[in-house]
């Protein structure tokens, strides 16, 4: 999908039901999570650039949308009661329609650009994984 108009009509729509795309819920980031994505040593730029940081941005008042021919990310910060939230929801970027994959948040300290993104990259790696290996199967 590369229509603009479309993706934000997806965006919409699953931000209104989030629970029926996502029926387990978020994923809350924590300190559980850095470590099992190994993400709490120093950060090592990876020796190949890898394809997922390819992306179309388009910026909105309300959010951050990414896009390439396999993924749309959007990343929505939010303001509440003094506290800083970011929202990250990946779909993968199919013909017919996007088909959302997961959905995180962090805040606190765990809210920080950096961090954000390097999560995003272990997140959209596995993704890319399990569909390499579902196709292999298929």
């Amino acid at each position: 999908m590369e229509n603009l108009t479309e993706i934000d009509d997806y965006f919409k729509k699953i931000t209104e039901n989030l629970s029926r795309y996502m029926p387990d819920g978020l994923d809350q980031v924590s300190l559980e999570t850095l470590s099992e994505k190994g993400l709490l040593g120093f950060f090592k730029d990876p020796e190949e650039p890898r394809f997922t940081r390819y992306f179309h941005v388009v910026e909105s008042s309300e959010k951050i949308t990414l896009v390439n021919d396999q993924f749309i990310v959007w990343i929505i910060p939010e303001k509440k009661e003094d506290k800083t939230l970011t929202y990250v929801l990946i779909a993968l970027n199919q013909r017919d329609a996007p088909h959302l994959e997961i959905a995180f948040s962090v805040e606190g300290v765990f809210n920080t650009s950096r961090l954000v993104l390097r999560l995003l990259e272990s997140y959209l790696t596995e993704i890319q994984e399990v569909e390499e290996s579902l196709r292999s199967f298929g």
